[in-house]
């Protein structure tokens, strides 16, 4: 597929168009996809935050194996 052949295909139809809906139809298409990377953007650093956070947990000893995790777990009275 040649991108910028199918961008100047969608340029053409939407200059040449009349009918307010198809452009309207258009126009919320592309505010629908920013609104997808605004999403996406914030997820992404969340998810960076997370890290950080996890990979100072492990920096400062802050976490536990899995065997230690088990151990606790198996010294409860339940």
């Amino acid at each position: 597929m040649d991108i910028q052949a199918e961008i100047k295909w969608i340029q053409t139809a939407l200059l040449e168009s009349k009918d307010p809906t198809f452009v309207e139809a258009v126009k919320n298409m592309i505010k629908s996809m920013e609104k997808i990377k605004e999403t996406s953007s914030s997820e992404q650093m969340r998810e960076d935050a997370l890290i950080a956070e996890a990979e100072a947990d492990v920096k400062a000893g802050r976490v536990s194996s899995i065997e230690e995790a088990h151990k606790v777990v198996d010294s409860w009275e339940l």
